[in-house]
């Protein structure tokens, strides 16, 4: 390994290291800062300078988008206006690893007097931050991934971990769901597969219907020209099952010495087909192709066909 790619293992090792040191630093006040989130009426406000203060917006963004109503808001700009954002129903979030960060301090007897709880996120629980705090989250580390010992390397990442502890265990406080976070990201990819669907995408026009008693040669016309390769095997309008030109085939190997392409259909078709109903998501069908490696579905509502959906088309 070259001296380059050492000092990147190097990093990572230390980085990773000072995460599971971060464990046993959760004490009851970890719980009882989530519990006060939790309970909060109005929002989290986060609050930090510098590299702390970019890694204060992360967690804000995080956690907003993940059902705990949250902002960041600058120090510089808070003594300039910005507090007038801050309400008496919120809490305030304060990230400084050395604790002692006087930007931040100058919030405390503003909270103070307006009764506004603080939890503090330093690596020194002496500091005055810590000291000042309702709860403190210690997210002291042995030393810095940097060579150096200089740079905050290890100290930014594990507040950074410890933002995403607070918002996952928030998540679960919530029961937050995945309808939930689409529901916050209808731009994304997952908002758009978790809230477009079946109904939206499905071909319901020129369907390869065919009777179980037609016989496997026109079963294949009727494959080509639907283009889906496969045939639905209706009766009467219920629903028997499907074939695939792989059912087909396979009938081949099976009855070799039989005149397979005079059959009927129902001899060789898979009567329990995977199906969806027109109302399911595209995330709920994208997860039937995925388990049983199928690329096409029928939609069934109450028995009824309503259409055929395709595995690319839940790719949106």
């Amino acid at each position: 390994m070259s001296d380059i790619k050492e000092s990147a293992a190097k990093c990572f090792q230390d980085e990773a290291q000072a995460l599971l040191d971060l464990i046993p630093q959760l004490t009851e006040d970890f719980d009882k800062a989530i519990e006060l989130i939790y309970q909060c009426k109005g929002k989290l406000v986060i609050t930090g300078v510098g590299k702390s203060g970019h890694i204060g917006a992360k967690i804000a963004a995080t956690l907003a988008s993940t059902g705990t109503p949250s902002f960041f808001i600058n120090p510089l700009d808070a003594f300039h206006g910005d507090l007038g954002m801050v309400s008496s129903n919120d809490i305030m979030l304060a990230l400084s690893y050395s604790g002692q960060t006087d930007e931040l301090l100058r919030f405390i007897p503003f909270l103070i007097e307006r009764k506004i709880p603080l939890i503090g996120m330093s690596g020194n629980p002496k500091s005055l931050l810590a000291q000042w705090s309702n709860y403190h989250l210690n997210v002291a580390v042995k030393k810095e991934a940097c060579p150096l010992n200089l740079a905050p390397t290890s100290s930014t990442t594990a507040m950074i971990a410890m933002g995403d502890a607070i918002t996952c265990a928030l998540i679960n406080k919530r029961n937050f769901r995945s309808i939930d976070f689409a529901l916050l990201h209808p731009g994304g990819a997952l908002g758009k597969r978790l809230l477009a669907k079946v109904k939206d995408v499905m071909r319901t026009e020129d369907l390869p219907v065919v009777s179980p008693k037609t016989i496997i040669s026109d079963v294949l016309f009727a494959i080509s020209q639907g283009r889906l390769c496969l045939a639905i095997i209706s009766d009467e309008g219920n629903i028997k099952g499907i074939v695939s030109d792989g059912d087909i085939r396979r009938a081949l190997l099976q009855f070799k010495n039989q005149d397979v392409f005079n059959m009927p259909v129902e001899t060789v078709m898979n009567s329990h087909p995977f199906v969806v109903k027109s109302s399911d998501s595209l995330l709920t069908a994208e997860k039937i192709f995925k388990e049983h490696n199928i690329h096409t579905l029928i939609v069934l509502d109450d028995d009824k066909l309503m259409g055929v959906i395709e595995s690319y088309k839940c790719i949106l």
